[in-house]
């Protein structure tokens, strides 16, 4: 998934159709010069729908699309004939997206099945027809009710990427670099910080023909949670995922207190993330000769460290081993 093709927040404006106006209509045949009313209900007018769909991985296909409008209902005629409905809108969209409403920004809806359809803008009622205000001592009346207004609502759309694990990490700690060597993800890789502008996924081959999916965010910096850096953007990108992987490289100044440091970004952005399954990488282990690593490896041991190498591509199976049995001992929330 290339950084320009990449779309992950959309502000769409959803115009729903009015309700077709209801007919005020008498029975007239050959047979009936002066019958009753028989005036028909005018048609709904067309909702804005978003649907859940698998095919898509980004919002690009919305990135131009500002307005989305449904068309209006018909109106109702005689002998009882009501309006068609209007043609309901739809917006297709990744699975993990939230819409909410601009506005207020309240959630709407999370879409999270392929095909799951939720009206986020509904149509206007068509308008009755005048054969429904008939009575005893009104029996000719002429009244119909008008069709009910269209809506016209701002709606913000953000995805949040589903994958099941996600990589946490400040600039420079390897990320791109795993996920270059453990899938056929081509993220732009440099030795300078934020050459991630956009998340990346990678597909990741493990034992037995199975895989999973690895999502590799911009770097997080102290002061995220707040805004500092690429902020708050993306890491409601890492809400999703059931597992995170915590990457710290083994040139750090102090790898516990640069873990703590990303702990407590999470905590501070949304402490349920601290209820997930984690686990701590040493990246570039290749930097490290073995009485060095020893000593690191007792200096943590508490955090259960995994020392790996994408360069030297050395602890990696260890490394998808670790991942797999969190995934299989996480809850997804």
């Amino acid at each position: 998934m290339s950084g320009e093709n990449f779309v992950d927040y959309v502000k769409i404006c959803c115009r729903s159709g009015k309700g077709g106006p209801g007919s005020s209509h008498f029975m007239r045949n050959r047979m009936t010069a002066k019958g009753g009313p028989d005036g028909g209900d005018g048609g709904r007018g067309g909702h804005i729908i978003v649907r859940g769909n698998a095919q898509y991985w980004t919002l690009l296909h919305l990135k131009y699309a500002r307005h989305v409008i449904a068309e209006h209902g018909e109106p109702g005629r005689g002998q009882h004939k009501h309006g068609a409905d209007g043609k309901d809108a739809f917006i297709d969209v990744p699975l993990g997206t939230v819409v909410r409403d601009s506005e207020s920004g309240k959630v709407i809806v999370e879409i999270l099945d392929d095909g799951q359809e939720v009206v986020i803008t509904p149509g206007g009622k068509g308008g009755l027809g005048n054969d429904h205000f008939k009575s005893s001592v009104r029996q000719s009346p002429t009244y119909a009710q008008p069709g009910e207004i269209g809506k016209e609502e701002w709606k913000i759309l953000e995805l949040k990427l589903l994958a099941d694990v996600g990589l946490v990490g400040f600039p420079n700690a390897g990320k791109s670099t795993l996920l270059s060597v453990v899938s056929s993800a081509k993220p732009e890789i440099a030795n300078y910080p934020f050459t991630t502008l956009k998340p990346n996924l990678g597909m990741i081959a493990y034992r037995d023909d199975l895989s999973f999916i690895m999502a590799d965010i911009p770097g997080i910096i102290e002061g995220a949670a707040e805004g500092k850096g690429l902020g708050l953007r993306f890491l409601r990108h890492i809400e999703r995922n059931p597992v995170l992987l915590f990457l710290v490289p083994a040139d750090a100044k102090d790898i516990r207190t640069e873990y703590t440091t990303l702990l407590n970004e999470l905590k501070k952005y949304n402490p349920d993330l601290l209820k997930k399954k984690r686990l701590l990488a040493v990246s570039k282990a290749d930097l490290l000769d073995e009485e060095l690593k020893e000593a690191l490896q007792v200096e943590i041991e508490d955090l259960k460290p995994i020392f790996f190498s994408s360069v030297a591509q050395k602890g990696l199976q260890q490394l998808k081993d670790s991942i797999w049995q969190s995934m299989e001992s996480a809850t997804v929330w």
